[in-house]
């Protein structure tokens, strides 16, 4: 679970949303009023300028003149003394004419300080910006003396002054940018050769290259080196986890060789709901262990001491894995055509843990312990299978002072009815779903979906007791919650029938009332309408941030406007399925790109290009032709390889904006692109770095190669895909299966944007061209069953179900059938979500809505779409060409729903090219 989504999901209940508004907006998404700090209410000092960024409220003068880069000063604080902190530095800073800003309200300090804040923005409460060292240095120890004594998490990114609440770093002072060595737009400073370099970040002090450390600063740099782990009887030999409160390490006892695990508090940092740092939360724990001494199921007690001001708990280390490590070996839905006793096995295996589970919270509660925070994380599960132990005692409280909830996975947050020892049944009760289908982060959205997860779980594992299920609906629901007497949910109805199909012509079952989704995506148009009025209805056409909420991705710079997150993509999956046209998102994003937001990314699907793609298929030639010279004007040749947002990317759009504008020019850059890229290919033996995959892979180098040789016929284009398409399979490996994926180090992965099933959406279309590939026909069907498994964490298009479907909706793969299509169209209405009555996706993670192409709604709109019109546009699709058929509104001429640059295909193998194509020669040659 990628943690940095949950401080997204604290200002709204439906959508991720930017943390810095859940000071204006209360629960029922009407304004509230701000809780500014007192200094923030101050009245502008004369011939001084105020503005508001993001979460920072900035103060300058207006005369004179101030450095671009250079030291900066931090100023830390908690939440009881951020007035004094802040009234401190404005005193000082105002009189001296010293540019600063600060966090002006309460609730958006306590973010930046939450457990799951960035650790590189942690403790930042206040900015100082010197004009020269000799300024620094009077500013540190004028300043430094006035807040001595004041407490303030630790700034990791900083050098510390002395022990007080003040921290220096070298860095910019005024936003520039350029592009880093993954050829991503990052925030930079000058380099001692006058070059942009990368404005370094990372929660670890660090000085630039060619910048010497002030004098006056280095007897700090040598204390902050003084404190070492090398006293302690602890071998550390890896780090577990991370998170703003602190570390887990596991090691070794040096004195017994004993395996233990230490846990580490930072004061003042990672705060949870009740206020409480990550020290408070480590002495509960150690208060709940104590408490729970002697019992097999929890760890045991083994130090407690401090080192460099931090606290550190020490735990013996509990042999086996953690509950959630078992479903992606074993789950047996991960694959096309479960076998009955592989399901046998599981249901049993899955009563079995729950039973032991179940048993390890009543031992605890015996004690007069709330868990409080039961999870898969938190369940360890010892090698043998036969017995389990409980994790994290963080948030563990005595039973008699009737707990509430201050920290829990999304998945198993209990809703703020419960208390005390319900809790802890609440998440007993998601427990029984989660076994079987891990999607219970859903019910962060709304506990009705709890019937219809049963409904799933019940025709997916037959073998289930029925009263197992009626129990956790009837727990989660609070029908009865302490007696156990649960209300007829239906969880078994229709065992024969697939679950989640609709009520359409093919007779399906009919979803519960109360559980979502209120349509399923097989009942087309229904579907379409019903998802295409969700998304109008989530608009916000009045905010400058984002049109139609999606992912957390939108709240980076520009990252409202693409297409991926952002209104470029939502519109083109509307005019794509016959949705559109909606005027008024045309207009919110010609508005909003004229000119385009400072430090907004320049690619294709995260940036300025894929909007300039998107307006010119609209028609909106002008602003696609300003857009793409704003491009252009920068640095593009360093950009990353990639589809995603690289030279990939940028080659196919500016091809395809020549065709649609007229301006020749445009295609000597993108052949540009695709020289930059052939020379990037490396050798056939070489070992392929970075990513694999259509989108941050060499697949989009091959993407762009393809549509290129079917523009201009060389077939140097044809090998030089060949090339590419190679050293994405290079990374490509089996699963239990013999399905390929790809292998990224820690896990593999089968999904259109970053695995397998994209890789062979491109081959697909290599294979028109040359049918006799032996190697790429033999993997291109060994990929085809990632596309047909039972089962897939998320719903989204690049990474989850829908991208299946669109590649089976497309491929030219024998043996693909109209049953797997049905069959997975049926099983992205497992996700389906009722947002205000209409039909709406959660976004990546799962813990809200998304209307977004990549990952929510509008993506699973435009598969859905695919599906519907799957086999009923072959031969009008054959007079197009492969280069030029993926306009904006191509859904209204007949065409299935696509992706950009990937058009349906167009029959059988094509080893020539379509009839035109050949009309102009190539820019330049490809190999300069």
């Amino acid at each position: 679970m990628d943690k940095r989504y949950e401080i997204f999901c604290l200002a709204d209940r439906y959508f991720y949303e930017s943390p810095e508004r859940l000071s204006v907006t209360r629960s029922d998404g009407s304004a509230g009023e701000r809780d500014d700090f007192a200094v923030a209410r101050r009245p502008l000092p004369e011939g001084w300028r105020e503005t508001r960024s993001g979460d920072w409220l900035e103060l300058r003068p207006v005369a004179g003149e101030f450095p671009l880069q250079g030291w900066k000063i931090h100023a830390s604080a908690c939440l009881g003394n951020a007035n004094t902190v802040a009234a401190a530095v404005w005193d000082h800073c105002v009189p001296r004419g010293i540019p600063f800003k600060f966090v002006p309200e309460r609730t958006l300090l306590y973010l930046r300080n939450a457990k799951y804040a960035g650790r590189g923005t942690s403790g930042k409460f206040a900015t100082l910006y010197p004009a020269d060292e000799a300024q620094l240095e009077s500013v540190l120890n004028e300043l430094g003396t006035a807040l001595t004594g004041e407490p303030g998490p630790y700034i990791l990114t900083d050098l510390r002054w002395g022990d007080g609440p003040l921290y220096v770093r070298y860095g910019g002072f005024a936003p520039r940018y350029c592009l880093d060595g993954k050829g991503h737009l990052v925030p930079a400073i000058e380099d001692a050769r006058g070059n942009l370099v990368p404005d370094r970040k990372d929660p670890t002090f660090h000085i630039p290259e060619g910048i010497e450390l002030p004098a006056f600063l280095r007897p700090h740099l040598e204390a902050r080196g003084a404190a070492t782990v090398s006293d302690l009887p602890y071998r550390i030999e890896r780090a577990l986890h991370f998170s703003n409160g602190g570390g887990v390490y596991g090691g070794t006892d040096t004195r017994d060789g004993r395996r233990v695990v230490l846990k580490e508090a930072r004061p003042h940092a990672g705060l949870a709901a009740d206020g409480a740092d990550a020290v408070a939360r480590l002495e509960r724990e150690k208060t709940a262990l104590d408490r729970l001494a002697g019992l097999p199921v929890v760890p045991e007690v083994l130090d407690w001491f401090v080192l460099d001001g931090h606290r550190f708990l020490v735990m013996n280390e509990l042999p086996g894995q953690t509950l959630n490590a078992f479903f992606a070996k074993r789950h047996p839905l991960l694959t096309a055509d479960p076998d009955p006793e592989a399901v046998d096995r599981h249901t049993e295996w899955a009563l079995r843990i729950h039973r032991m589970v179940e048993e390890a919270v009543e031992a605890v509660h015996a004690r007069g312990v709330v868990f409080n925070d039961l999870h898969m994380f938190n369940i360890m599960v010892a090698p043998d299978e036969q017995s389990v132990s409980l994790l994290d005692f963080e948030a563990a409280a005595p039973a008699e002072d009737d707990p509430r909830q201050i920290v829990a996975h999304p998945g198993f947050i209990a809703p703020a009815d419960r208390s005390g020892y319900d809790i802890d049944r609440y998440a007993l009760a998601c427990l029984r779903l989660a076994l079987f289908v891990p999607m219970t982060t859903l019910l962060a959205v709304d506990r009705r979906k709890a019937a219809h997860l049963a409904r799933i779980a019940a025709t997916q594992f037959p073998g289930i007791p029925e009263d197992f299920l009626r129990e956790a609906v009837a727990t989660i629901e609070g029908t009865d919650s302490r007696t156990g007497q649960a209300a007829d949910t239906g969880v078994h109805a229709d065992r024969d029938t697939d679950t989640g199909r609709g009520s359409g012509a093919r007779g399906h079952a009919a979803p519960l009332p109360g559980a979502t989704p209120p349509v399923m995506p097989a009942d087309w148009p229904a579907a379409r309408d019903s998802m295409a009025a969700a998304i109008l209805a989530s608009a916000t056409p009045e905010r400058d941030d984002r049109l139609f909420p999606g992912d957390i991705a939108q709240f980076a710079d520009g990252g409202g406007l693409g297409l991926a997150h952002g209104a470029a993509g939502v519109l083109y999956a509307l005019a794509q399925t016959g949705a559109g046209p909606y005027p008024e998102g045309e207009e919110w994003l010609l508005r909003h790109t004229e000119p385009p937001p400072r430090g907004a990314p320049l690619g294709l699907y995260d940036g300025l290009l894929g909007v300039a793609w998107t307006l010119a298929g609209f028609g909106h030639t002008k602003q696609a032709l300003s857009l793409a010279e704003r491009v252009l004007d920068e640095k593009w040749q360093h950009l990353g390889s990639s589809l995603h947002d690289g030279l990939a990317g940028l080659g196919l759009a500016l091809d395809q904006l020549a065709g649609t504008t007229g301006e020749r020019e445009l295609r000597t850059h993108a052949w540009e692109a695709a020289r930059l890229l052939a020379d990037r290919l490396p050798e056939a033996d070489a070992k392929p770095e970075g990513r694999a995959g259509l989108l941050h892979g060499a697949t989009g180098s091959a993407l762009l190669f393809l549509r290129l040789y079917e523009r201009y016929g060389d077939t140097a284009l044809l090998d030089l895909a060949e090339r590419a398409l190679e050293q994405d399979l290079s990374r490509c490996v089996q699963d239990s299966s013999g399905t390929w994926q790809v292998d990224e180090g820690t896990r593999i992965m089968p999904y259109l944007g970053a695995g397998s099933v994209g890789i062979a959406m491109v081959l697909d279309d290599f294979l028109r061209h040359r049918p006799g590939h032996e190697r790429f026909t033999q993997m291109r069907s060994g990929i085809l069953p990632a596309a047909r498994m039972r089962y897939y964490a998320q719903p989204g298009l690049f990474q989850g179900r829908a991208g299946m479907l669109l590649h089976l909706c497309r491929t030219l793969t024998p043996g693909v059938t109209g049953e797997d299509i049905a069959t997975q169209l049926d099983g992205l209405g497992w996700y389906g979500m009722s947002y205000e009555g209409l039909l709406a996706f959660p976004g990546d993670q799962m813990m809200r809505l998304s209307m977004d192409l990549a990952t929510g709604t509008a993506g699973c709109l435009l598969a859905a779409g695919a599906a519907a019109t799957a086999g009923t546009a072959g031969v009008t699709a054959t007079a197009a060409t492969s280069t030029d058929t993926t306009d904006a509104r191509a859904g209204d001429g007949g065409l299935p729903p696509s992706l950009p640059f990937l058009p349906p295909p167009h029959g059988g193998p094509q080893t020539g090219l379509p009839s035109g194509d050949r009309d102009e020669a190539p820019p330049a040659p490809l190999f300069l």
